[in-house]
C-alpha cells in the first residue's frame, strides 16, 4: 500500500503536468489508484474504509479525472454534497491526460469521465470506441487559465506575440487545445505556425526550460503560471487571445447513460455546482475544496486565473468541429472523412435533468 501510495502521488503529479509516467514503476490499475486516492484524501483510516464501504442506499458511479484545478465541479459537487443527495457516491480515480479517461470508460473501468477533446478523442471515436460527451466542462476565457509565458528576464526582448517569429515556442502535448491555444495567439499577431518553431515541454519542465533559453515561449496552464509568476521566474507574455472556447467536457458510458436514474442524477448535481462556480466564485472556502484534491495551496487557487462554467449544460458543437478540422490540418487524425461531431453529442440527458 506505501508503495501504490508513492505511485499514486508520482502519477498525480505527472499527470497535471502533462507528462508521462516513469517506466521503472508499474501504474497502478485504475482499482488500486481508487482505493489509494481515497486514503490520501482522507486524515483518518476508519473515514477511508467508510468511503469504500458505501452504503446501500447510495449509487457508485466511478469516473476518471486529471487532479488539476479546472475540474473544480467535480471536487464542489463533491464537498456540498450535490451528488450525494441525488443517491450518488462519487469513486473517482486520478489518471493521466489525453483521451485516456474516455478510452479506460469505453474498457468499463470508468462510467464516466472528464477530459480534453484532442485529436487523440476524436481518433478514438472514430475507432469505433464508444461515448457521449453530455457537457461542456470549462471554457477558456480572458485572463486565460493556459497563458502564453516567457522568462521574466527576457520582457525588454519580448514585449509582444509579434517578437516570438523565428522563435521556439512549447505545448505540453501535440494534439491538444493547448497547440490551438498557440496558433490562435500567432494569428491574433499577425504570424502563422510556420513562423514558429512549435516544440513540447511538460508543463513542469516549462519554468527551467525558458531559464535556459532552450525555449523562448511556452503555454503554462494554472497553478503553475501564477506560482512562477510569483516566484519571478516567468512572465506572461498574452493570456487574452482565446474567448469562450470549450476544450473539456463530460463524458458518459452506454451502460451509464442507460441507467436514466443515475445519469439524471449526476447531471443535475454537476450542473448545480457548475452554477456555483459563477462570476467571482473563488472564495477561500472553493479554494480549500480544490486545494483538498490538487494539492495546490489554496492561496495559490485564490490567486490563479480562475476558470469559466457553463451551468446550462449548452454543448458548443462549433468548438469541437473546430478543434476537428485544426487537428485535421496539422494531420494529427487517423481517419479521412470529418465525422459527424453531432452522432458523438447527447443533449437529451441534460433536457431530461433539467426539464428544459
Amino acid at each position: 500500500m506505501k508503495r501504490l501510495i508513492s505511485l499514486l502521488m508520482v502519477s498525480m503529479v505527472l499527470a497535471s503536468c502533462g507528462a508521462a509516467a516513469p517506466a521503472t514503476e508499474p501504474i497502478p490499475s485504475p482499482a488500486e489508484m481508487t482505493v489509494v486516492v481515497e486514503l490520501v484524501a482522507t486524515a483518518e483510516p476508519a473515514a477511508a474504509e467508510a468511503t469504500v464501504a458505501a452504503p446501500a442506499e447510495l449509487k457508485i458511479v466511478r469516473l476518471g479525472f486529471v487532479p488539476v484545478m479546472i475540474y473544480a465541479p467535480l471536487y464542489v459537487g463533491i464537498e456540498r454534497g450535490y451528488f450525494a443527495a441525488e443517491g450518488i457516491q462519487i469513486e473517482s480515480t486520478p489518471v493521466q491526460g489525453g483521451s485516456e479517461p474516455v478510452v479506460q470508460m469505453a474498457a468499463g473501468n470508468f462510467d464516466a469521465a472528464f477530459g480534453g477533446a484532442g485529436a487523440g478523442l476524436l481518433n478514438a471515436a472514430a475507432r469505433g470506441v464508444k461515448f457521449s460527451i453530455v457537457a461542456p466542462m470549462h471554457n477558456e476565457s480572458a485572463p486565460m487559465t493556459s497563458p502564453l509565458v516567457i522568462s521574466a528576464k527576457r520582457v525588454d526582448e519580448l514585449k509582444s506575440v509579434a517578437d516570438l517569429k523565428g522563435k521556439k515556442v512549447a505545448i505540453n502535448a501535440t494534439g491538444a487545445a493547448t497547440e490551438y491555444w498557440v496558433d490562435q495567439a500567432l494569428i491574433k499577431n499577425g504570424l502563422t505556425m510556420a513562423d514558429i518553431e512549435l516544440v513540447t515541454v511538460g508543463f513542469k519542465d516549462v519554468p527551467a526550460a525558458l531559464e535556459n533559453g532552450s525555449i523562448d515561449a511556452a503555454i503554462l496552464g494554472e497553478p503553475l503560471a501564477t506560482i512562477n509568476v510569483q516566484n519571478g521566474t516567468v512572465a506572461v507574455l498574452a493570456n487574452d487571445f482565446i474567448d469562450g472556447f470549450y476544450a473539456t467536457y463530460l463524458y458518459m458510458g452506454e451502460a451509464m447513460l442507460a441507467d436514466t436514474k443515475t445519469s439524471e442524477g449526476f447531471m443535475r448535481a454537476y450542473l448545480k455546482a457548475c452554477g456555483d462556480l459563477q462570476g467571482n466564485y473563488m472564495t477561500p472556502e472553493i479554494a480549500a475544496i480544490i486545494e483538498k484534491y490538487t494539492k495546490v495551496p489554496a492561496a495559490v487557487v485564490e490567486k490563479a486565473s480562475a476558470p469559466h462554467y457553463n451551468a446550462e449544460g449548452v454543448i458548443p458543437v462549433e468548438n469541437l468541429k473546430t478543434l476537428q478540422s485544426y487537428f485535421r490540418e496539422r494531420g494529427y487524425l487517423e481517419y479521412d472523412t470529418d465525422l459527424d461531431i453531432n452522432t458523438l453529442i447527447n443533449t437529451d440527458l441534460v433536457a431530461r435533468a433539467t426539464g428544459k
